[in-house]
């Protein structure tokens, strides 16, 4: 898949004030300071469509772009944040929540994960509130370019290794990218396009 147009739509913390197109969404969400900005100007071509910080937390709302006038990129608040505010979070955790259950046009949601670290508990519990909500999700590892592939691959085990330890029988699909190196961006962009094709052909909403 070539991305031609990527165009901010709309940013809001309700979900019913999300577009009504009836277009097959994919969300991205991960920990702050995941590259989560980072990773969606390099897949779109662009290097502002989402605001990229220094500050992690920064994104709060639900942000979506309407890519090739077909489908949509959503762009989700970060979780396990600590230094913003329990409130804050609560009501980060509400929004989020009620997009992943009640959105309909969501086919995929994306988990980013910082393929630097080894299994973080904050990851896994939350990828088994996905399953457990049978929510359609794959694994984005991020910032492939700061560490050895021997340090990769050991690192993909091990987050294999602990979702088998919490009863998963395997390992959601995922992509290994670099923004800095546009690691990952054929694969990822492929993907969405087969299901867009699949979305398409087969369901007569979309």
């Amino acid at each position: 898949m070539k991305i031609t147009t990527a165009e901010f739509i709309i940013s809001n913390s309700e979900v019913a004030k999300c577009p009504q197109d009836f277009l097959p969404e994919y969300a991205f969400i991960g920990r702050s300071n995941v590259g989560k900005s980072s990773l969606i100007n390099m897949i779109t071509n662009h290097k502002n469509l989402a605001k990229t910080s220094g500050r992690p937390g920064k994104t709060q709302l639900i942000n979506h772009f309407k890519i090739n006038n077909n489908w949509f990129l959503v762009d989700l608040p970060g979780y396990g944040y600590a230094k913003v505010s329990k409130k804050t979070k609560s009501v980060f955790q509400q929004f989020i929540t009620d997009y992943f259950e009640t959105r309909e046009q969501l086919v995929c949601a994306f988990v980013l994960i910082d393929i630097r670290h080894e299994a973080q508990n904050i990851d896994i519990e939350f990828m088994s509130y996905m399953g457990e909500s049978e929510i359609p999700f794959c694994i984005i590892f991020t910032k492939a370019d700061k560490i050895s592939k021997v340090k990769i691959d050991s690192h993909v085990a091990a987050y294999k290794k602990q979702m088998f330890t919490n009863n998963w029988e395997e390992m959601p699909r995922y992509f290994v990218t670099s923004s800095t190196e546009s690691t990952g961006k054929e694969e990822l962009l492929s993907y969405i396009d087969e299901v867009n094709q699949e979305v398409f052909k087969n369901n007569s909403q979309f």
